[in-house]
């Protein structure tokens, strides 16, 4: 079963960084949040939630952030080492803050999705 990466592709730098990844790896399920109104019941998280941050699930398991990063680089074979250097502790926890900053901004710029989302978990 393929990974499905969970990604806002309302968000411009979102966008353009899937958008690299799908030109260069072909087994992976991408779920762009904006659209797809199945993507709250398949990571089981809520609306805030899932715009705050990228999500894989892999193996049944849900992966966030940088984890979700991680997870996605082991997939893209010319990623794998970046996937392994980042999984070292040291580098894990500054990557693990950069990414929270970055997340946190982008999350703050885009907010005005969070009603959108919310009226679709309203739905289900």
């Amino acid at each position: 079963m393929s990974p499905k990466v969970f990604y806002n592709n309302s968000c411009s730098i979102c966008r353009f960084e899937i958008n690299h990844y799908k030109k260069i790896t072909k087994n992976i399920d991408w779920i762009d949040i904006s659209n797809e109104k199945s993507s709250l019941t398949q990571t089981k998280l809520d609306s805030k939630s899932l715009l705050r941050r990228l999500h894989v699930i892999k193996q049944g398991k849900l992966y966030s952030g940088v984890d979700a990063f991680i997870q996605l680089w082991l997939e893209i074979p010319r990623y794998k080492f970046l996937a392994n250097l980042i999984k070292k502790p040291i580098i894990y926890h500054i990557s693990w803050v950069l990414y929270e900053i970055l997340a946190l901004f982008l999350f703050f710029k885009n907010k005005n999705q969070l009603n959108e989302l919310k009226g679709i978990n309203n739905e289900q």
